[in-house]
């Protein structure tokens, strides 16, 4: 009967015992729950943030695309008057010319120079009267029209970027005109971020992770893959 006793007491110690290792391992279990139920929500959030700072960037392009509509159409109807003179147009003219300089110049850093080329050869002709007051209007229509278009494009291009105060050539991966990431024939990859002042730059990053999500987005834009879902490193935030 004693060994009896001890048997029975040796089963319960060792049911207690796998009860115990069962209640650690759920215990584990729920706290690993637990952090990824956590890291889920952080996730979310973040997302949430850089979709509400992408909303942003795009609202602040269109606003300002917008505006030059509206400055252009007001001189193209002008323009459409038979009293309007060259003379006439030729003072409103340089205003939207110049309006237009100081969008792109401020405005999202996609060859910037290249963009600003062919208006400063058009400001020039205007000035010199070699170009009816009346076709610059339509030129300049066209401008506003690539800069719509350049607001919807995605695709890899390349251009000469600021970066650690040397001026570097670099591919360019650009999303629309609210994001734009950067691969250098050195290896260095990284993005373009607002400043504070509402200026650009270009930001060289060494976080492998971003790294890898940078190189997989070059990839699928060679690729040809232009929709879907991309993880990419956020430049909008603060």
């Amino acid at each position: 009967m004693a060994w009896l006793g001890n048997a029975n007491a040796e089963e319960h110690e060792n049911l207690a015992k796998s009860l115990s290792k069962v209640r650690g391992e759920v215990e584990e279990l729920q706290m690993q729950f637990d952090l990824a139920k956590e890291n889920h929500h952080n996730q979310m959030s973040s997302l949430a943030s850089q979709m509400t700072d992408l909303g942003v960037e795009e609202r602040r392009q269109n606003i300002s695309i917008e505006k030059l509509q509206q400055s252009l159409e007001k001189f193209q109807q002008e323009s459409q008057k038979a009293a309007v003179s060259n003379d006439g147009l030729k003072p409103v003219l340089i205003e939207l010319i110049t309006r237009y300089r100081v969008y792109v110049r401020n405005g999202f850093p996609f060859k910037v120079e290249d963009r600003l080329s062919d208006v400063n050869k058009l400001e020039s002709q205007l000035n010199n009267n070699l170009i009816d007051a009346k076709k610059v209007v339509n030129r300049m229509w066209a401008f506003i029209e690539d800069e719509i278009r350049l607001s919807k494009e995605n695709g890899i291009y390349q251009q000469t970027i600021e970066l650690d105060n040397e001026k570097v050539l670099a591919d360019i991966a650009k999303l629309g005109t609210a994001l734009m990431y950067f691969q250098t024939g050195d290896k260095r990859v990284g993005m373009a971020s607002r400043k504070s002042d509402g200026n650009w730059q270009y930001l060289e990053t060494t976080n492998n992770q971003e790294i890898e999500q940078i190189a997989m987005l070059f990839d699928s834009l060679k690729k040809q893959i232009r929709q879907g879902y991309f993880e990419l490193p956020n430049p909008l935030k603060s």
